[in-house]
């Protein structure tokens, strides 16, 4: 038998606090209409605890980052490091330790693709959870979410005439000025090339293969053929 504080209840601990993240996130992103809604999280965590099986990393702090990993994104919330505070603070009232709190928070604050000039993950959970989120930016789910979020953004499906940015400040990268198709040219098509673990790679060129498919498609239809 397992003494008190040992394995058995460490495990209990994790497993409260993850319900209560799976609650907190649904509550906040459930309605949110950009892409970035509850079923993104989901599909991410899943997805995270896949690659983290495979990869050997830390399960609870790659599906608690993955659970979490949304609630201070710039694209969501008006104040990130109010966010940011806000969730530290959540973890810790939930019965995260400091330890295990600082591990998500560094993932969370460095996993964003800003402009392609987002920071490298230091740790292994960090690039199982990153793969995990770029992942469910492309192949089907990906074409589906860039065209979501370009509509509630009011940017245009497709324009000849507005030209692709290939290197982009976070500034630039945030202003908007560009459209769904463009969108593929400026992060989609990138981020096969970016992912971090074999098992993201292995994953990625099946979905990365099908955006290519879309995208000629796409191109033969725009020109009436």
């Amino acid at each position: 038998m397992e003494k008190e504080g040992g394995p058995i209840k460490n495990n209990e601990r994790r497993a409260g606090i993850l319900r209560a993240a799976a609650v907190l996130a649904k509550g906040e992103l459930e309605h949110e209409s950009s892409g970035h809604d509850w079923w993104h999280i989901h599909r991410v965590t899943k997805l995270a605890k896949t690659i983290a099986a495979e990869e050997g990393a830390d399960l609870f702090v790659c599906e608690l980052a993955a659970l979490l990993h949304d609630l201070a994104d710039e694209k969501l919330v008006d104040d990130h490091e109010a966010g940011m505070k806000r969730t530290e603070s959540w973890m810790l009232e939930n019965g995260a330790s400091a330890e295990e709190a600082s591990r998500v928070l560094e993932i969370i604050s460095t996993m964003s693709f800003r402009g392609g000039s987002g920071s490298p993950m230091t740790t292994l959970e960090g690039r199982v959870v990153q793969d995990a989120d770029r992942l469910d930016a492309i192949g089907a789910i990906g074409i589906a979410r860039t065209f979501v979020y370009s509509g509630k953004k009011g940017r245009p499906m497709h324009d000849p005439n507005i030209p692709v940015r290939h290197k982009m400040t976070p500034e630039e990268y945030r202003s908007g000025n560009d459209t769904a198709i463009n969108h593929f040219h400026e992060k989609l098509l990138k981020l096969q090339d970016l992912m971090n673990t074999d098992a993201g790679r292995r994953i990625a060129e099946e979905r990365h293969s099908f955006m290519l498919e879309f995208l000629e498609r796409f191109e033969r239809e725009w020109n009436g053929m």
